[in-house]
């Protein structure tokens, strides 16, 4: 089998779904349901699941996730990293209880004015070194880079500029089309 490179699988950057760090939750909602769509029906039938956020020069600087927003509607889960409480033994009830007490408290209240007043540059997440891929590196290396991270996606690169993203939907369906292609 030839050697894929990670830009033959990437989604292009003018094919994701982008907003300004200065934008809205409300925008960036809307930014990524307008490019699901464009890129479902041309592309793929695997819908983005993520908004990249870019600054002034428009040089991408950050990533909202459809966790990250749903945080955003509730900021107080910011206070307690959930995995941790659960990996020191505490139990799915005792975590649920935050809930009752109301330390988290009903994120879906008030949802318009919320995201009318969320700015995605307070909850977008900024990508690690581990992030990132050069566009002309090998889908080994990206495999391997986003089973060590624990990745669902890396920013891919060309010299210093973010060209797209390998997600790891893309690299799961390539891997499965190469194994139904094997004989038995």
């Amino acid at each position: 089998m030839k050697t894929v490179q990670v830009k033959e699988l990437m989604v292009a950057l003018e094919d994701y779904a982008t907003v300004s760090q200065d934008a809205t939750l409300y925008d960036a909602v809307l930014a990524l349901e307008e490019a699901q769509k464009r890129y479902e029906s041309a592309f793929s039938p695997y819908l983005h699941r993520a908004i990249l956020v870019y600054d002034d020069n428009k040089k991408i600087v950050g990533k909202v996730s459809q966790l990250d927003i749903l945080m955003a509607l509730e900021p107080n889960y910011k206070v307690v990293d959930l995995q941790k409480l659960s990996r020191f033994g505490y139990s799915l009830d005792y975590i649920q209880s935050f809930a009752k007490t109301g330390l988290w408290d009903k994120p879906l209240r008030d949802i318009c004015r919320k995201v009318a007043d969320l700015i995605v540059k307070d909850f977008m997440y900024t990508p690690s070194q581990g992030e990132y891929i050069k566009e002309d590196a090998s889908l080994d290396e990206a495999i391997h880079q986003m089973l060590v991270g624990k990745q669902n996606s890396l920013l891919v690169t060309r010299e210093q500029d973010i060209v797209g993203i390998l997600r790891l939907t893309d690299v799961f369906a390539f891997v499965c089309k190469n194994i139904k292609a094997c004989k038995r």
